[in-house]
């Protein structure tokens, strides 16, 4: 009798997602984010026809969206509806719809702020993705109970690209130390974006302040563009060479044979785009069938296509992810000290 108590105690132990694999289907949104048996994706997919489409809300840009929300119609005969903006702009329509109780949205994909403000507001609903098991557990917001808030779905590194053309090899710098070389000065540029100044976090995190004093020396121009269009002035030599540029940015110009290289420092900050589950999704079969697609081989091959990096592989670099370990409070004062710090950069 008493090992028959102990067999019932552990059995009552087991977590949901092994429950959910035996018990009777799933139904509703947060039943169907953990359920985990072997008709998965046949059950959701079956229940997504029925819903009849996906609203899905990204901040992913150019084609890249597109080729996914086509690709999944073609697989699962489901339409998607896609919303693409900044960041910024989904934080306020995601804001917008909550406070009107009217919610649109199956799925999110943005930087992390936007998920940290929807999990904030109860707007998220765990999940589980078969998936998931080979990412990095700095990609995943754990919840303790083997789902996740949201995972790293797509990453771009931030690292140091010039002109080949432009800069002699024996200037490019292979660490943050490397940036003070006196051949540099007067040729850095950094973007006023936040990919400029969540460099200037990395640098502040890893090198400390003292290592930015120094660096204004270096007598650094300031961009009011975007990584992509510093990246285009690069190319065409406007610009020598930059500290605020995305691999994949590079990489793509690098296929139309531009004169353009980059490479990483001892640290490379990770903006990463990742995929949430909205806790209202109006068609819940199609929002877990998106999400699961989203991390499926199918999905991270178009974004690896895009040059998008995966936090399943390594790359030989350490990624530093910004936003990890920090409430939205903290992550605000953090960006709006990093911002100062960039604009100092660029005083004479």
């Amino acid at each position: 009798m008493k090992q028959i108590g102990i067999l019932i105690c552990c059995a009552a132990l087991l977590q949901p997602l092994t429950l959910w694999a035996q018990a009777s289907k799933p139904a509703t949104l947060p039943e169907l984010a953990v359920y985990n048996g072997a008709d998965r994706e046949q059950l959701l997919a079956a229940g997504a026809k029925k819903e009849g489409k996906l609203v899905w809300y990204t901040a992913l840009a150019g084609g890249s969206y597109k080729e996914l929300a086509r690709a999944f119609e073609a697989k699962y005969g489901i339409p998607v509806e896609a919303y693409r903006g900044a960041s910024k702009d989904l934080i306020a329509k995601v804001l917008a719809e909550a406070q009107a109780k009217k919610f649109l949205m199956d799925v999110a994909e943005s930087s992390p702020p936007l998920l940290m403000l929807m999990r904030s507001r109860n707007l998220l609903t765990p999940f589980y993705v078969p998936h998931l098991a080979k990412y990095l557990p700095e990609a995943k917001e754990e919840t303790g109970k083997g789902t996740v808030y949201w995972a790293t779905d797509r990453e771009s590194y931030m690292g140091f690209a010039y002109n080949k053309e432009k800069l002699p090899a024996n200037a490019v710098p292979k660490s943050y130390d490397d940036l003070l070389n006196p051949a540099l000065k007067g040729r850095l540029a950094f973007t006023t974006t936040d990919t400029g100044s969540r460099t200037v976090g990395a640098m502040l995190k890893f090198k400390g302040e003292e290592f930015l004093k120094k660096l204004r020396r270096q007598e650094i121009t300031l961009h009011s563009v975007s990584a992509q269009a510093l990246n285009d002035l690069m190319i065409s030599g406007e610009v020598e060479a930059s500290p605020t540029i995305f691999r994949n940015h590079v990489l793509v110009a690098i296929e139309k044979q531009a004169p353009v290289a980059w490479v990483p420092m001892e640290v490379v900050p990770a903006s990463a785009g990742s995929a949430g589950l909205s806790a209202y999704a109006p068609h819940p079969h199609a929002a877990v069938l998106f999400v699961d697609f989203l991390f499926s081989p199918d999905g991270q091959k178009i974004l690896e296509k895009y040059e998008y990096g995966s936090a399943a592989k390594e790359y030989g670099f350490k990624r530093w992810y910004i936003e990890r370990g920090m409430t939205l409070d903290q992550l605000e004062k953090e960006s709006e000290r990093w911002e100062k710090l960039l604009r100092e950069l660029g005083r004479k």
